[in-house]
């Protein structure tokens, strides 16, 4: 596929535009209106426990948009044994409400049993790529889909790391037949964490496997960023979505806001914003 190609990369789902996060602060406004989202990504924690008022309002939104589960708990990573009953919860759930896929995050959460509630980084080797691959073959296994993995930020590298991130990911993705998320945000952030750039982070990847993108903001400390997820869509943001777009083409996009949560207009306002750059974007390349 060349670069700018308007054509559905062949191992992922069908395009389904731009959306949002769900949040539960937005469901009675979403549910009474005409949100201007083509689909939305909710939280998977938010849902696993059967009944209750927040699967309610999932399923009302199900029933006139699509929607993707996108988790913060598999730990793929981790050394410990997966969550089986975790897995299982999940797999009820997407029987449930048919998602268009599942996602999650390339990393580990905590070992022993203890769920630290944060997303750390993997050395990037070719023994944590083996021990990833063979953890995502089995969730896929249990699931009966492929799943997506999402590139997370990170504050730290590992002395051991033989590979860079974007090696790491397009093995994973390879090699355990997954899929990708790109998390143009977190890309960044690591970009400037670690010196590298985010350029040539997007052009390792394999175009094929690229499910959709996140764009979210982050805070400056100093030299350092942080992923804070609760800040508007940056500029440098911006212009790397514009350089994916070139590199992915037509690509599922979803705008990201975990805390600082503002009204759903302003997202959509952010929204607009995509479909605007991504109108100007692919034009240009066609």
């Amino acid at each position: 596929m060349k670069k700018g190609d308007d054509v559905t990369p062949t191992l992922t789902e069908p395009h389904r535009g731009f959306g949002l996060g769900l949040r539960m602060e937005h469901h009675a406004e979403i549910l009474a209106g005409e949100p201007v989202v083509d689909w939305f990504e909710a939280q998977t924690e938010s849902y696993l426990v059967p009944g209750g008022k927040p699967l309610h309002d999932l399923m009302h939104v199900r029933e006139r948009f699509p929607v993707a589960l996108h988790g913060a708990s598999l730990s793929i990573g981790s050394t410990a044994p997966l969550d089986l009953e975790y897995l299982a919860q999940l797999k009820a759930l997407a029987a449930h409400l048919e998602p268009a896929w599942i996602s999650d995050h390339l990393c580990w959460t905590g070992v022993g049993g203890k769920n630290l509630h944060t997303l750390l980084p993997l050395p990037f080797t070719d023994e944590a790529l083996m021990h990833v691959v063979s953890r995502i073959r089995t969730v896929q296994d249990i699931l009966s889909r492929r799943i997506v993995l999402e590139n997370v930020a990170s504050y730290v590298a590992f002395r051991d790391s033989r590979l860079r991130e974007w090696e790491f990911l397009a093995g994973v993705a390879e090699e355990a037949d997954c899929l990708l998320l790109v998390d143009l945000n977190n890309a960044y952030v690591n970009s400037v964490n670690h010196g590298f750039d985010a350029q040539t982070f997007l052009d390792g990847l394999p175009v094929e496997r690229v499910q959709q993108v996140h764009l979210a903001g982050h805070e400056i400390h100093g030299d350092i960023l942080l992923d804070t997820h609760d800040q508007p869509v940056s500029e440098a943001v911006w212009a790397l979505y514009e350089s994916a777009l070139k590199r992915f083409g037509r690509v599922t996009t979803a705008i990201e806001r975990d805390v600082s949560i503002p009204p759903l207009a302003v997202l959509e306002s952010e929204l607009r914003a995509a479909r605007e750059l991504a109108a100007r974007t692919l034009v240009d390349a066609a």
